[in-house]
């Protein structure tokens, strides 16, 4: 059961990833028609990855580049040839988004943004879509860059921010950065909650343990992509949100826990 209070609310929060999953048959990811079938499922949280093109457009993909058989790199493109290549544009997305769904907005920063202002990067174009959709539904801002979300603190102090660790990348070095960065959430890879095969340290933590610490710390913590089975064991050590592939499956797994 959760014991802090956070963005996620008090009880298990389900989001979507990709859509309606990664390589989910049918639903191509990052597509229109994936996230309004994930809506139709009931899914209350979208994880919505944002990448910007090259005069400042937002789009809604995963990879640097537009696809395996499309080399060109999103922050190379114009928003024009981005719309032309099949990519959603963000606005389109929130347009038909109905109030009240949440939002994690997963900050994909470009390699270019490094040679920006903040104000111009990734981060700093998605400012003023937080700032509105933050009045209308739930929103958490999310991204591997501890300076975008530093920077959002800065800018618009009351949205929710988590910082995104590696995969398997362990606990014991999550929990304590996500803590001193004074974010909201600490969204980590389902791997790094127990021994992996990047992590060789020889003994782990309980993940129930690492999640109390994280909640009296002030995190609340969220796991991404789980299986089912995965799911389930990290629900009942007591994280707070799942991003998840199998929508269906973990919104049935939410529903049957006796937790708030």
């Amino acid at each position: 059961m959760n014991s802090i209070p956070g963005p996620f609310g008090p009880g298990l929060a389900i989001a979507s990833h990709r859509g309606f999953g990664k390589n989910v048959e049918g639903w191509p990811e990052n597509s229109l028609p994936a996230f309004q079938e994930a809506l139709r499922h009931g899914v209350p949280w979208l994880e919505v990855d944002v990448r910007r093109t090259r005069d400042g457009g937002l789009f809604v993909h995963h990879w640097p580049s537009v696809g395996l058989d499309d080399a060109r790199f999103v922050s190379d493109l114009t928003t024009g040839q981005a719309r032309a290549a099949g990519l959603l544009a963000l606005d389109d997305l929130l347009e038909v988004l109905p109030d009240g769904v949440g939002v994690i907005f997963d900050v994909k920063t470009a390699l270019e943004d490094a040679l920006l202002k903040p104000s111009e990067d990734t981060t700093g174009l998605l400012l003023p879509t937080l700032a509105a959709e933050h009045s209308r539904r739930p929103v958490v801002v999310t991204s591997f860059d501890p300076a975008s979300l530093l920077f959002v603190g800065q800018a618009l102090p009351g949205v929710p921010r988590g910082l995104i660790t590696w995969i398997s990348f362990p606990l014991r070095k999550a929990v304590p950065a996500a803590a001193r960065l004074g974010v909201e959430v600490l969204s980590t890879h389902w791997k790094s909650f127990g021994a992996n095969g990047t992590d060789s340290a020889p003994h782990h933590r309980p993940p129930g343990y690492a999640i109390d610490i994280a909640h009296r710390a002030g995190l609340q913590v969220l796991a991404w992509s789980p299986g089912l089975g995965p799911a389930a064991d990290l629900a009942a050590a007591g994280v707070d949100a799942l991003v998840v592939d199998d929508v269906p499956g973990a919104l049935a797994l939410a529903r049957g826990l006796n937790r708030p």
